[in-house]
């Protein structure tokens, strides 16, 4: 430590003293403080600075470059204090290094600023921290950085492009433009290119084309589109968030106890599809060791029960039940048979043939034949096979050959050949018979319904109509259907039901269209006035809307 001026000493002593005599009294002194004065002496002297130097150290007592720092670049580290001596002096006016940077902060604004006007003025700037460019930087386009951008026009950015500058990869190329105007905005941002012949997609898709050289038949009342070919189109979807559980306690505390809530069943069967319905039925039993159905049954009625047990089937168990129960009895509901046969596809309906023989140990073939007979008996068992051709091919040459086969077997003759029509009509695909239609009209002047009418009879004429407008407009033959059903005095309630559940998840969407189109008043309109009650809050459930 520094070294106290030496009167401080003998002050310190008379103090620890006390007296003039040294601590104590004058006959009786301590030994130790005769010492005193020799000590005091010696703390003095060693205040001092006066140690030997040691060995490695220099005289003024710096430190040398520590050897595992790589020696400094020259002119490196312009910002950083150095806490060591750099091994290489810094460039020529960068002795000082808080100058430097000082200095650096100035000519750097000042470039700043006058890069503005297109120069980099001339920064003090050691060489090699900016990147050279050929030219220098260009002046300032109108819309550069400090400059307001022309009328009408967006800044490019803090520095205009280069002369003959391009955009990134993959950007259209544009023209150098120093000082010029701005490329458009469109030449900023890669457009989408259409595919050639690109047409949004309708709401309903269109049937592909028959043949680009099949010509137009005036008057043909073919439709544009056809319907229940496309996607689906039902009322009913698959509902979202759907937790089987949840809805199987919904349903278990509707039928628990005195009553029933009805409406709490409607709005939760009526907003499922065929499968999560399915699922509800499992989970119901599982959770609570009962069959919903035999709930179901025994807490409904009437036709609002037949409406939720047909819902609670799936669609080919539900056909396949519908078709046994049309043919057993006396009578035979004729027109269900054709209905379900006729408006079905081929895997659908070979589904149906497979669940009739589980369900009935019985084929759907030997149901028929021993409940029907004559070309009608033919016609169904044709339609069962579920063998059409559901391609989207029409050859034309083979459309004339049909036409005049069709011509030959009905209105050339006298009598009909029936099996020519069902050879013809139950094995060509949809787009076929269509253009077979039309050119019949085309050609006999009559439309082929209107000659099916005049050749045949009873039910193999019902049975031939139905696949015509099938193959027409599978929605306009449901609307008729369900127009048939509900008009006169009473109900045909088990062909209203059968229509509504079937194609609910189908097509129900295009027949509502069709039946406004057809009769003048919504479906939803006619099912209200026709119905009452749950079963009619069912119904309505499924048609989903008033329009």
């Amino acid at each position: 430590g520094a070294a106290l001026p030496f009167p401080v000493y003998p002050v310190l002593y008379f103090l620890l003293c006390g007296s003039s005599q040294p601590c104590g009294t004058a006959d009786f002194p301590p030994p130790s403080l005769f010492y005193l004065p020799l000590l005091t002496w010696k703390i003095y002297t060693m205040s001092y600075p006066g140690y030997p130097p040691a060995s490695g150290y220099p005289p003024a007592g710096g430190y040398p470059p520590a050897s595992a720092y790589p020696p400094a670049a020259p002119g490196s580290n312009p910002w950083g204090a150095p806490s060591y001596p750099s091994a290489n002096p810094p460039p020529i006016g960068l002795e000082n290094i808080g100058t430097y940077a000082n200095q650096f902060n100035q000519d750097y604004m000042a470039g700043m600023a006058s890069n503005m006007s297109g120069t980099f003025g001339g920064a003090n700037v050691p060489q090699g921290m900016y990147p050279s460019a050929p030219g220098g930087y260009p002046s300032a386009a109108p819309g550069g950085f400090g400059q307001p951008p022309p009328q009408g026009q967006q800044p490019y950015g803090i520095y205009p492009p280069p002369p003959g500058g391009n955009p990134p990869t993959g950007m259209p190329s544009y023209p150098s433009y120093p000082g010029g105007p701005m490329p458009p905005a469109a030449a900023q941002q890669p457009q989408p290119v259409p595919y050639p012949g690109q047409q949004p997609m309708p709401s309903y898709p269109s049937v592909p084309a028959v043949n680009p050289s099949m010509p137009s038949y005036p008057g043909s009342s073919m439709p544009t589109v056809t319907p229940g070919v496309s996607g689906k189109r039902g009322t009913v979807h698959d509902a979202p968030s759907f937790d089987p559980l949840r809805d199987a306690e919904v349903l278990r505390k509707a039928m628990k106890g005195f009553g029933t809530d009805e409406q709490a069943i409607i709005d939760c069967l009526g907003s499922r599809s065929s499968k999560q319905r399915q699922q509800i039925m499992l989970s119901f039993k599982t959770a609570y060791g009962k069959d919903l159905i035999k709930d179901l049954k025994s807490e409904l009625s009437g036709n609002f029960e037949k409406t939720i047990l047909a819902m609670m089937k799936t669609p080919v168990l539900f056909d396949v039940l519908e078709i046994k129960e049309a043919i057993k009895g006396a009578g035979t509901d004729e027109a269900c048979l054709i209905e379900i046969l006729a408006s079905r596809d081929n895997r659908h309906v070979q589904e149906i043939s497979r669940a009739y023989k589980t369900e009935f140990k019985k084929t759907l073939e030997e149901a028929i034949r021993s409940d029907t007979s004559g070309h009608f008996q033919r016609l169904l068992i044709s339609l069962s096979q579920g063998n059409r051709d559901e391609s989207t091919n029409v050859d034309m040459a083979l459309v004339q050959s049909d036409v005049q086969a069709l011509y030959a077997a009905g209105e050339n003759k006298l009598g009909t050949d029936e099996s020519k029509f069902n050879a013809i009509l139950c094995t060509r695909n949809r787009n076929h018979l269509r253009a077979v239609f039309n050119e019949y009209q085309r050609m006999c002047n009559r439309d082929i319904e209107k000659s099916i009418c005049r050749e045949m009879s009873g039910d193999l004429e019902s049975g031939m109509l139905a696949v015509v407008k099938c193959m027409k407009n599978t929605p306009a033959f449901f609307a008729e259907r369900l127009h048939k059903a509900m008009k006169g005095a009473g109900t045909k309630d088990r062909t209203l039901i059968r229509i509504m559940v079937s194609r609910s998840e189908v097509d129900l969407l295009d027949i509502r269209q069709e039946y406004k189109r057809m009769y003048g008043k919504s479906l939803y309109t006619d099912i209200s006035g026709d119905t009452s009650g749950d079963y009619r809050k069912i119904l309505l459930k499924l048609c989903g809307g008033n329009d």
